[in-house]
């Protein structure tokens, strides 16, 4: 508040702007419940809360041991996760939302595992034409969705997070189940059925191209479970066929019904669902990166009409990005779409950037050096805003402020040392003191940062640098290019441009050889095709030449 007035006292007087720059601040409230230990152990105490709710729901005594097992488990998958998912633990979005979907999981369980005890111990007298209430016991059990925590936290999370899923909704629905019924054949059941449909939801999310493979999905996840069904039928615990000798075509196939549809409709739901989730907690989903990459985007729109050499530029980057994350298995999804924004602050000054300049004109000849590069730098800060107007992800926006990092401006740099190395040989400026001889900061021709933060934002910087390097090579050759690549990656690590991200060493190799395949192939030479005047013209001397050689020397010297 105090600095507000102060701006506008300074207003007054003419020593500062009425408009303000748009910035990103960081809410400090934000960030701590974010990343604060409080509003953590506040998420793990309210799962802890609520699990004992779930196990506790529908039963009038439960045992101590039952809620001894419950919350050691937990207590274990608090801990696999500050283990192998550190990442995810850090940040108090990603853990709520992991446990919320382990509740709404253990909820449902429970829910059908009651109304299942429920539908047995009703008391109710079979009536001629009704469903028993086996029937009706072994219909809740099939409705069961088995698949959804594991199914909704790949997709959201990751692959990695969906194991740690299937594995601890196993083992969360062991008190669970053990809460309503003591029947160890109904316990065998629910914890095979538990695994084989988490790790099948799995493998068939592995890789989700659209919104709709889950659905595609969930019809294959359904007929496991009915497979399932049919072999747990022979322990007597999923009553498919009715008593008797004659199979009892109704009931079988209302079951199969539920076993096959139940899954599928759970998926539905979880498609309509995805894009609330991913706009509540910022994720990007690998569907949602897919989407993205549609060249339609405004953004990329006006980039062709008005900074056609920088889409070209980002086009190229993008293949170099994409190939390379693939190799050191990266997200390469993400590093193309991020690669095709992340020079966009180029639009508000375009002819100031090498790509889009005419050949006959460099506005750079007009202005200072320490000018040329606060524009040349200023376009990450552009870019930024251009995001944050079109409402780009935050994963794009660290991408724009991240991919030069705090790297030096040299050309600028060196110019604006040359010329004050001149102008002090020269004599314009001996007669002043050394005190007062200007002096070219270098901090005035360096990038705001921060460094790449991570190993797609790495690798974008990589392949934006030897992508603009490359274009500078008149025959490029293999050892040329190869050259060049290992030159740019040892400059960023001489800076220390890589030492906050994760990449390993083993990985720069083999995002070294990524970069020379994919670049050797951009940039490979075509065959020189003669046109077709030099081509009359050899004609014409291969005619000339047989009719020299097929005269008679005689009349040659006549």
């Amino acid at each position: 508040m105090l600095g507000f007035f102060e701006r506008q006292r300074l207003v007054k007087k003419g020593l500062a702007p009425q408009k303000t720059r748009r910035r990103i601040t960081e809410s400090e409230l934000l960030d701590t419940l974010e990343h604060g230990l409080g509003a953590k152990v506040a998420v793990l105490l309210s799962f802890a809360v609520g699990l004992f709710w779930i196990v506790k729901a529908g039963t009038q005594s439960l045992p101590a041991e039952t809620i001894l097992v419950a919350m050691l488990t937990f207590g274990i998958a608090v801990a696999h996760l500050c283990i192998n998912h550190n990442t995810l633990f850090r940040r108090n979005s990603r853990l709520l939302l992991l446990l919320l979907i382990l509740f709404t999981h253990l909820g449902m369980v429970k829910f059908c595992l009651i109304s299942a005890d429920a539908a047995v111990n009703s008391g109710t007298q079979f009536v001629e034409g009704q469903m028993s209430a086996y029937v009706k016991r072994d219909l809740w059990l099939l409705v069961i969705p088995f698949a959804f925590a594991p199914l909704l936290a790949s997709v959201l999370l990751g692959r990695a997070v969906g194991v740690f899923t299937a594995v601890f909704t196993t083992l969360l629905g062991l008190p669970v189940l053990a809460s309503v019924s003591d029947d160890l054949g109904l316990i065998v059941m629910n914890t095979t059925t538990h695994l084989v449909a988490g790790f099948v939801a799995l493998f068939l999310t592995a890789n989700v191209r659209k919104r709709g493979d889950l659905p595609r999905a969930g019809i294959f996840i359904g007929l496991a479970m009915w497979v399932l069904a049919v072999a747990f039928k022979k322990a007597n615990l999923l009553h498919i066929w009715a008593t008797g000798p004659a199979l009892n075509y109704e009931v079988l196939g209302l079951q199969s019904a539920v076993a096959i549809g139940g899954p599928l409709v759970m998926t539905l739901i979880i498609v309509g669902a995805l894009p609330f989730v991913e706009s509540i907690f910022g994720i990007v989903t690998p569907v949602r990166w897919l989407e993205l990459a549609d060249l339609n985007h405004p953004l990329l729109k006006r980039m062709t009409i008005e900074a056609p050499g920088t889409f070209q530029h980002s086009l190229a980057v993008a293949n170099l990005a994409e190939s390379a994350c693939e190799a050191i298995g990266a997200n390469a999804t993400m590093a193309r779409v991020c690669s095709y924004f992340h020079d966009i602050g180029k639009l508000v000054k375009p002819e100031y950037f090498t790509e889009n300049m005419r050949h006959d004109r460099n506005p750079h000849d007009d202005l200072a050096p320490t000018m040329s590069a606060l524009i040349i730098i200023a376009h990450v800060k552009e870019g930024v805003s251009l995001a944050l107007e079109y409402k780009l992800n935050q994963d794009i926006i660290d991408v724009i402020q991240q991919h030069h990092g705090t790297s030096l401006v040299y050309y600028f740099y060196k110019r604006a040392v040359d010329q004050q190395a001149a102008a002090e040989s020269g004599g314009k400026i001996a007669s002043m003191n050394d005190e007062e001889l200007p002096e070219v900061s270098e901090s005035s021709f360096r990038y705001g940062g921060p460094r790449p933060q991570s190993r797609e934002i790495a690798v974008i910087s990589l392949a934006d640098s030897i992508e603009s390097a490359a274009r500078s090579l008149e025959k490029p050759t293999l050892h040329r290019i190869e050259q060049l690549i290992t030159d740019m990656i040892r400059k960023r690590i001489a800076e220390g441009q890589l030492d906050d991200c994760d990449l390993k060493f083993n990985e720069l190799e083999t995002l070294a050889e990524s970069f020379r395949h994919t670049l050797s192939s951009m940039l490979h030479s075509r065959v020189s095709y003669p046109d077709e005047k030099d081509a009359r013209a050899r004609r014409q001397d291969t005619r000339t030449s047989q009719s020299s050689a097929g005269r008679r020397p005689d009349a040659t010297a006549a």
